[in-house]
């Protein structure tokens, strides 16, 4: 298992970590209705959801949003339904980019995503476009804790994982343990037991190769992946970028 993620170390470069976002809540609030929607409202016996409610605690939303978001799941409010959208597309230097949403309105979320995507030189395209470039895996975030990269490798050598993203950013970072697609569940369990906290649990996608983009390029990806990542809409952004820390740091 080998694999390095620079995405992390990037955005807090960039100054563009979550707590700064104007979004955030309604990121978390749309996580917590789905989260809700897809199984039990009692976060004990809901994983997902019990996650979201811990994210959402640790970016101090108040009680009172979390009981309504969860309530709202089950029609409490009568406001429009969230669902959960995939969109697809191309960015500068030929990257391909995967973008999972949550919205109560698909035509004005997929209007918005073709604005930003055509704004930092990319294009929005149809379903199918470019997801042939990745295959479905299972995203399992988890802290280190005073584990090195070799520490959490061995910890992680459990039927069902394809690989680690060890971020040597700090002691106390977060990783990304990939899983197979129908492994993840097994595999968070497992990570559980030895002492690994988990973080986030998502079915994602991984790009089966890599575009790295340079010089004026890389500037331009990653200002693409970022502004997506600030759409309110947006739960997560997969790309096939290859992403080239201490050359955009040379740049910034």
């Amino acid at each position: 298992m080998s694999g390095h993620s620079k995405w992390h170390n990037i955005k807090l470069k960039k100054g563009k970590v979550d707590a700064q976002r104007g979004a955030l809540f309604t990121k978390l609030s749309k996580e917590l209705i789905l989260a809700a929607k897809g199984g039990s409202p009692d976060p004990e016996a809901n994983y997902r959801l019990k996650m979201a409610v811990e994210k959402a605690r640790e970016n101090n939303m108040p009680q009172d949003n979390i009981k309504r978001a969860i309530a709202r799941a089950g029609g409490a409010e009568g406001d429009r339904e969230i669902v959960e959208m995939r969109y697809e597309g191309h960015g500068p230097a030929g990257v391909a980019v995967v973008v999972d949403a949550a919205t109560d309105n698909r035509n004005r979320t997929a209007a918005e995503l073709r604005f930003v995507f055509s704004r930092h030189g990319g294009a929005l395209g149809e379903s199918g476009s470019v997801a042939w470039m990745f295959e479905p895996r299972g995203l399992l975030e988890v802290e280190n804790g005073k584990r090195d990269e070799d520490a959490l490798m061995e910890a992680a050598l459990v039927p069902g994982v394809v690989d680690v993203h060890f971020d040597d950013g700090s002691a106390g970072g977060r990783s990304v343990i990939v899983t197979q697609p129908d492994r993840l569940a097994a595999v968070r369990e497992a990570l559980v037991r030895s002492g690994l906290r988990v973080t986030s649990m998502v079915l994602g996608v991984e790009a089966k190769t890599s575009v790295t983009p340079h010089n004026g390029e890389l500037g331009e990806v990653v200002d693409l992946l970022d502004a997506l990542e600030e759409h309110e809409d947006v739960q997560r952004v997969f790309s096939n970028a290859k992403l080239d820390l201490a050359q955009y740091e040379a740049l910034a």
